[in-house]
């Protein structure tokens, strides 16, 4: 478990602003330590919790929050936090961009990480957080020194003297060899317990995956946008290379940012940026699934969130990371474990989803 650090920290943009197995339907997923489960990260030692908690939104105002934050919202990420670790779910995933817009009152998510992790520690010194935080590949990064020293201003907003999972957020545009260097001392330096990247493609993936072999160290993961309702890493090879390599797939967006949970129609349409995206004419495509994804989740006492995670589940070599913003948002994804869609399930939600044309995403829809 990373420790507790003190001293200053420096800004990180160097001033610029940039198969079934059934549950118990009638148990009570908000009070049973669901989580406890792990599996490990690739070929690491790294072991986390079947499913994450993105902390994308803690403090963000550039895209979640309707571009303003505020002491309620805190108060409920923090609760959000809480519930995650009385639910046994323990893998948390940040980034140092998240929040980082010193505008609408934003506040950047490590920092707030660090604070809640801080909080519970003095309530409960034993509790364990597999933290996870990313390095923003800036143009004015370069070399493998910048990812040290990235890495260790993201722990002094953590308060922290090590974390489990460091990633890469986006390949650079110039640079990548020694960003997968300074990895590899990230590790060496034991700052990380293990090491990934996100949004990389099959062929960059392969390149990360044997430079770090090289040296003995595997690549845990490629964090990826991943649903139901866009499976790019499915068709572009980067599933199956990581399948090929043992690499994990996290996924992000993994409920389509909301899109999946039910509660969006035609008629009422999710707000901000979000809304250009699941556009009234995509959510009147997505209707028939959804009715198929509330009637399976209906035979397990499921709502359509936690079935749509418990498909990325099933899949053995994905962990998913939705995006917990309050307490009931995370007591609903702890419920996505425990159970376990069946094969045919998993291939006929896979089948009906690839009759709608999936949204389109876009790879920087996480900075």
């Amino acid at each position: 478990m990373a420790m507790h650090v003190s001293g200053a920290c420096f800004s990180v943009f160097s001033g610029r602003r940039v198969s079934r197995i059934r549950a118990v339907a009638s148990e009570d997923f908000a009070t049973v330590k669901t989580g406890e489960e792990k599996v490990k990260l690739g070929g690491s030692d790294l072991k986390v919790t079947k499913l994450g908690i993105g902390a994308w939104s803690w403090g963000d105002t550039s895209y979640w929050n309707n571009f303003e934050w505020d002491d309620r919202k805190l108060k409920a990420a923090k609760a959000a936090f809480d519930t995650s670790l009385d639910n046994g779910i323990t893998f948390i995933d940040t980034a140092e961009v998240y929040g980082s817009r010193a505008s609408f009152g934003a506040i950047n998510s490590e920092t707030l990480l660090g604070r809640f992790i801080k909080e519970r520690k003095e309530k409960d010194p034993g509790v364990e957080v597999a933290v996870a935080t990313k390095f923003a590949a800036l143009p004015w990064r370069f070399g493998r020194q910048s990812v040290i020293t990235a890495l260790k201003d993201s722990l002094c907003r953590l308060g922290l003297s090590s974390v489990e999972l460091y990633q890469l957020h986006w390949p650079g545009i110039w640079g990548n060899e020694g960003y997968i260097d300074g990895l590899g001392d990230a590790v060496e330096q034991g700052l990380v317990k293990a090491v990934g990247v996100s949004n990389y493609s099959e062929k960059r993936l392969r390149e990360a995956y044997d430079k770090l072999k090289k040296r003995g160290i595997p690549l845990a993961s490629n964090q990826v946008n991943y649903s139901l309702i866009y499976r790019a890493p499915e068709q572009n090879g980067v599933k199956a290379a990581c399948d090929e390599l043992g690499i994990t797939v996290i996924a992000y967006s993994p409920i389509a940012q909301g899109a999946l949970t039910g509660k969006y129609t035609p008629e009422n349409t999710p707000t901000g940026p979000r809304g250009r995206i699941y556009t009234p004419e995509f959510l009147t495509k997505l209707q028939p699934l959804l009715n198929r994804i509330k009637e399976i989740g209906e035979s397990y006492g499921k709502t359509p969130t936690q079935v749509s995670l418990n498909w990325l589940i099933a899949q053995d070599n994905v962990v998913p990371i939705p995006g917990a913003k309050n307490e009931e948002q995370a007591a609903e994804f702890a419920g996505a474990l425990g159970w376990r869609l069946t094969e045919e399930e998993v291939n006929e939600l896979h089948s009906t989803a690839s009759e709608i044309e999936p949204v389109i995403g876009f790879p920087v829809e996480k900075l």
